[in-house]
């Protein structure tokens, strides 16, 4: 690994809730050792973040600067900034085929539900997507507390990988 931050894609289907959420929170948590991404795979025409989600990362001191949804394609492009992991969010992005990355990054699946499909009040709704920045960012605690040799290139996929076996949710 060189001396840039870890670059990390989060996938989810229309990188609008859980996807976003993640980059954010990596971005805010990780102290220059991590500079986060997030894409989907299928985002809908003219998709943009899901408010809630926006909402609950200002709620939580969280900056919301310069996140917009968009399609995985952009970080498949040769002119794409180099992924060292990408961490699929969502079960559905988990199980599509992916382009091929290049640099062939280390990968894992970090499943959560999907906040964006709650029932119920203005209120309930938002608490779903609170928990779910909670969960997300106990776990990316977990990822920016590794030691550098756990983030080494040989090591990164076995890492992630058992941060999500981790039961942190």
């Amino acid at each position: 690994m060189s001396n840039r931050p870890l670059h990390v894609l989060f996938l989810c289907t229309h990188n609008s809730a859980r996807s976003i959420l993640a980059q954010a929170i990596l971005n805010h948590i990780g102290a220059g050792r991590f500079k986060a991404f997030s894409a989907g795979s299928s985002p809908r025409d003219k998709q943009q973040p899901n408010p809630l989600a926006l909402q609950v990362l200002r709620d939580a001191g969280i900056s919301i600067d310069g996140l917009r949804s968009k399609s995985w394609d952009e970080f498949a492009a040769p002119d794409a900034p180099p992924m060292d992991l990408i961490i699929t969010v969502c079960d559905n992005a988990a199980g599509e085929v992916c382009p091929v990355w290049p640099g062939h990054p280390a990968s894992a699946h970090w499943g959560y539900p999907d906040p964006s499909e709650a029932q119920g009040t203005d209120a309930q709704r938002r608490e779903a997507f609170r928990l779910t920045l909670h969960a997300l960012k106990r776990r990316l605690e977990l990822l920016c507390s590794l030691p550098p040799d756990k983030l080494h290139s040989s090591a990164l996929q076995s890492s992630a990988r058992q941060l999500a076996g981790e039961g942190v949710r």
